[in-house]
């Protein structure tokens, strides 16, 4: 079968582990989400009894253990993580953007269709490019791959264009990740250019290494509006956009510029103080699909299974696909990730490796005639599946989510008049929640060797969960290479900065009680207590 090659660029997302900040979030929603898991799960609670250098294998319950199959998707995963062993994570990639004083963008370009030579078809191509790259210099080769792929994911439906007078404005973005494991994400509107009788789109790109979509949201209407008066008027704009300071969380950046009609202007631009939720919008996703479904697609992400969004707009294939990763933080998505698949790359859904891509509407019939196996497709315009799919979640941890998302208007509504309200953080606090409640107890079985280097002991983190359903859904959970470079992540990293998650872990560890004596140690301490109480009489 016909493979698409895109050079050294892959396409696609190693993972959308949002990461930031910690601290902005109002108690008054952890305390509603802490109440409702609490209930859900009931008294019982992972046992904090140490550990010991010695990894357990044993255990009262009667669990499966891994089978061939199993173990050889550990083998699997674990020569992946020696080839790739730079499990990268957003948080880490914001560290290093702001340590290193980046630009807010690396290239900005205009994408336009072309007549073909034969019939009324179209192809897509760069027509306008800052900044410019002189012929006698040598382009890195990144960016000469950048610049090969990026016509086609803006008009990922570039032969259904015909001219016209009217068309709304698109937003939308997709995100390319180089072999190094490095990201690159494309923010893009589509519009219909100034003039009268019919006309075709162009698609104004920035393709930036922050992941922020609000923000160059707002640059992508500054180029719209000079781009009306002048395309000449566009250079020295995102001239002074790229010489602008790399902004850290919570940090505002301002840009001077001159405009035709009214003289200097002065753009403030901000970005989110909490960076793990400023590139995504669960709203959308919410709208799109029910909170059952919802669920039934996050757990097939969880267990990196394939699936394909179906939409007829690319702003909703875009912002649902960035959406339903985000879920997964603290873990991060390491297949191909594709929002928005171009119509001559259909033929990457026939791949036998975990994806998750998005198609457009009009693609779905010649979609279906693929040879496509064990792929779950979810049409987000009609909120459906085509294809069973069964939700394997603990149903405990599955039952606190879907009442925490059922009832996130009223949850919401219970908010302070003053206080701001934000869907996203009330959203992506629930799932941070049930992963703390699945994984949040692997510091007990984190154990340090003769040698300094840390290692946790799987079999006893697993057994240690007092929830059957969980330790089921454990063995399955710990086979993926999300679970494996989260811990191995965890094993080689020694401080460094904190997340929510690892706040949330803290906080649910430092609520378990005192381990209790076992053996010899509970009998002595038995024994102990009935002298004092004799002493007393």
């Amino acid at each position: 079968m016909r493979r698409h090659s895109l050079d050294h660029w892959i396409i696609g997302l190693m993972a959308v582990q949002r990461a930031g900040t910690v601290g902005t979030f109002d108690n008054k929603y952890v305390n509603k989400i802490e109440t409702i898991f609490d209930d859900k799960r009931g008294r019982k609670r992972v046992k904090n009894q140490g550990v010991s250098v010695r990894e357990e294998t044993s255990g009262t319950e009667s669990d499966p253990e891994d089978n061939a199959k199993g173990s050889r998707r550990s083998v699997y995963i674990q020569s992946t993580l020696k080839r790739r062993p730079g499990y990268r994570t957003l948080e880490r990639d914001l560290i290093q953007l702001q340590q290193q004083k980046q630009q807010l963008f690396q290239i900005f370009v205009v994408v336009s269709l072309r007549k073909g030579s034969s019939g009324n078809t179209y192809s897509p191509e760069i027509t306008q490019q800052f900044p410019k790259l002189e012929h006698g210099l040598h382009r890195p080769p990144s960016a000469e791959d950048q610049l090969k792929v990026i016509p086609k994911f803006c008009f990922p439906d570039a032969q259904d264009w015909k001219p016209s007078a009217h068309m709304p404005s698109e937003t939308f973005s997709f995100v390319l990740t180089s072999e190094d494991g490095s990201r690159w994400f494309c923010y893009c509107c589509k519009i219909l250019p100034v003039g009268k009788g019919k006309r075709l789109p162009e698609v104004h790109c920035i393709v930036s290494k922050l992941g922020c979509f609000n923000l160059f949201a707002k640059i992508l209407e500054e180029v719209e509006k000079r781009r009306e008066i002048s395309p000449a008027l566009v250079y020295p704009f995102m001239r002074s956009v790229m010489e602008a300071p790399f902004p850290a969380p919570g940090r505002t950046v301002t840009i001077k510029s001159f405009l035709p009609g009214s003289g200097n202007e002065v753009l403030t631009l901000c970005r989110p103080v909490d960076s793990r939720l400023e590139h995504v919008d669960f709203d959308s996703l919410l709208q799109c699909l029910s909170v059952g479904n919802l669920l039934q697609v996050f757990a097939s992400l969880l267990l990196e299974r394939r699936v394909i969004f179906i939409a007829d707009k690319l702003s909703v294939l875009s912002r649902c696909s960035h959406a339903v990763l985000a879920l997964l933080y603290p873990f991060t998505w390491q297949h191909t990730f594709v929002p928005v698949l171009p119509a001559s790359m259909l033929d990457i859904s026939c791949s036998p490796t975990p994806f998750l891509i998005g198609v457009l509407a009009p693609c779905l019939p010649e979609l279906l005639e693929l040879p496509i196996e064990e792929v779950l497709i979810v049409d987000l315009c009609a909120d459906k599946f085509l294809g069973d799919e069964d939700c394997i979640l603990p149903s405990k941890l599955q039952a606190a989510l879907q009442q925490i998302l059922e009832e996130r208007e009223d949850i919401l509504a219970q908010e302070d008049r003053d206080q701001q309200v934000d869907l996203s953080a009330l959203v992506s606090e629930g799932f941070v929640r049930f992963f703390v409640e699945l994984v949040g107890h692997y510091p007990l079985h984190m154990v340090e060797s003769s040698n300094g280097s840390r290692e946790v002991q799987r079999d006893g983190f697993r057994k240690s969960h007092p929830s059957r359903g969980v330790r089921q859904f454990l063995q399955l959970f710990m086979d993926t290479q999300m679970f494996a470079g989260f811990i191995q992540d965890k094993e080689l990293r020694k401080g460094g900065a904190r997340g929510l998650f690892e706040a949330r872990v803290a906080e649910h560890l430092d609520s378990y009680p005192e381990p209790e004596p076992s053996g010899v140690n509970k009998f002595l301490k038995g024994l102990g207590n009935k002298i004092k109480s004799l002493q007393l009489k």
